[in-house]
């Protein structure tokens, strides 16, 4: 049996996402837009999809209204397929008038909706990672070791660990002891043989990526029967489950990053302008797949450009752009300077009414206007930003929250749909 036709995947949506506010005020964390066209969300169905695991549900219950269009518009499997993707929100039942509780509650309550299908085994991924993996192979790993339970497992730092789930396994890669979230001064007792080239650089310590392959009873046994009041994986299910069932440990070392917050997530998305980024978009057989949108190619006006990702749509009269991420339809006014930073663009075009009538409104157009200097900073989508608007981001500014933007680790996160009039100054 092939594994399209014994797996399904179930793609956890996060919680309220509070650490990656203001990007999730008005959308879940899996809708994020990443790299200027994409969504979080396209990254563990791409990877499914890239895998041949064409079922796939995900479970969401925030600001999911966003989202839901999305995958509606992307995700459209021909009709002699068997292949989709469904959005499971939280729902309150006559049984259940709870929302989800926790990753292992959200897959309990939404059990009822998968079970009727033919699966023998359950792939769990998170919607907030960013990485590129073969599922195939960590299928070909739980089979190969007759196990219950797989956890996909990468080495970490000493730095590292103490944020992550911290296993030791033996010479079988079966699992023998697992802690969440160690303390920095027991560490010494859970480093494992990584590899060589892991070891080299400091990675000695094993972590759980949050992904997990099931088999089907067993995972229906402990969130039904054994662990129906566990609400979370890696704090109550995973632990537990070590001395009873055979749990297997999978290491990738690929990348791999978890963007949990807006340092994270800034991080990631400047990376890819790199010479050679540690995620790749340009893959022949990792293709990141999204919302097929009909757009014209980007316009150029003039401007100096280094390490910098342009994507569709857009119209761009700067003079520098550098380090930055230019998502779908911006447009950037003459004598604009853009360092480190991630535009995310819009959804719509202005149209020469529209912006005669931003004129006569004294609004500033959809985008950014002329001899503006933005650096690390983060502009959310359909954002108005006037002529001369200085953004400068740094560790100088403290965390603070505004009405127009908010600081994060000395990022400057303008709010989705913000109005920065001429002149307009955050340093």
């Amino acid at each position: 049996m092939t594994i399209s036709n014994s797996l399904i995947s179930v793609i956890l949506g996060g919680g309220a996402g509070s650490r990656l506010y203001p990007l999730t005020a008005a959308r879940s964390k899996p809708a994020v837009p990443i790299a200027g066209k994409y969504r979080l969300v396209d990254i563990p169905i791409s990877n499914c999809m890239n895998s041949d695991i064409n079922r796939m549900f995900v479970l969401t219950q925030y600001n999911s209204a966003s989202l839901n269009r999305h995958i509606k518009n992307t995700y459209q499997f021909s009709l002699f397929s068997s292949g989709f993707v469904d959005i499971l929100a939280a729902e309150q039942t006559p049984d259940n008038p709870t929302w989800f509780q926790g990753t292992a509650d959200a897959v309990r309550q939404s059990v009822r909706h998968f079970e009727r299908y033919d699966f023998d085994y359950v792939l769990i991924l998170s919607g907030d990672q960013l990485y590129q993996m073969d599922f195939r192979e960590m299928f070909e790993h739980h089979k190969k070791n007759k196990a219950d339970i797989t956890i996909a497992t990468i080495p970490v730092t000493e730095r590292e660990a103490p944020e992550f789930g911290i296993l030791k396994s033996n010479d079988e890669n079966i699992i023998t002891s697992f802690i969440e979230k160690p303390k920095k001064e027991i560490l010494p007792d859970w480093i494992s043989d990584t590899g060589n080239d892991m070891k080299e650089q400091g990675k000695i310590y094993l972590a759980s990526m949050g992904i997990y392959i099931f088999s089907r009873k067993v995972l229906f046994d402990l969130l039904q029967v054994e662990k129906k009041d566990a609400t979370d994986f890696g704090k109550e299910i995973i632990p537990s489950s070590i001395e009873k069932y055979k749990v297997a440990s999978f290491q990738y070392d690929g990348y791999w990053t978890d963007i949990g917050n807006i340092y994270s997530f800034f991080e990631a998305n400047l990376a890819l302008t790199l010479d050679l980024p540690p995620f790749n978009l340009f893959s022949n057989t990792k293709t990141v797949y999204s919302r097929a949108r009909m757009l014209p190619p980007a316009k150029i006006i003039g401007g100096t450009f280094e390490r910098t990702l342009i994507t569709e749509g857009c119209i761009i009269n700067a003079s520098v752009i550098e380090g930055s991420v230019i998502g779908i339809r911006t447009r950037i006014g003459a004598g604009t300077t853009i360092i480190t930073s991630y535009i995310m663009g819009s959804d719509y075009f202005e149209t020469l009414e529209d912006l005669e009538d931003d004129v006569e409104k004294s609004l500033p157009k959809v985008g950014i206007g002329e001899r503006c200097y933005i650096k690390n900073a983060i502009v959310d989508k359909h954002c108005r930003i006037g002529n001369d608007v200085k953004i400068s981001g740094g560790i100088h500014l403290p965390d603070s929250d505004h009405p127009l933007y908010t600081v994060k680790d000395g990022i400057i996160v303008i709010k989705k749909n913000a109005v920065l009039p001429d002149g307009f100054v955050i340093e």
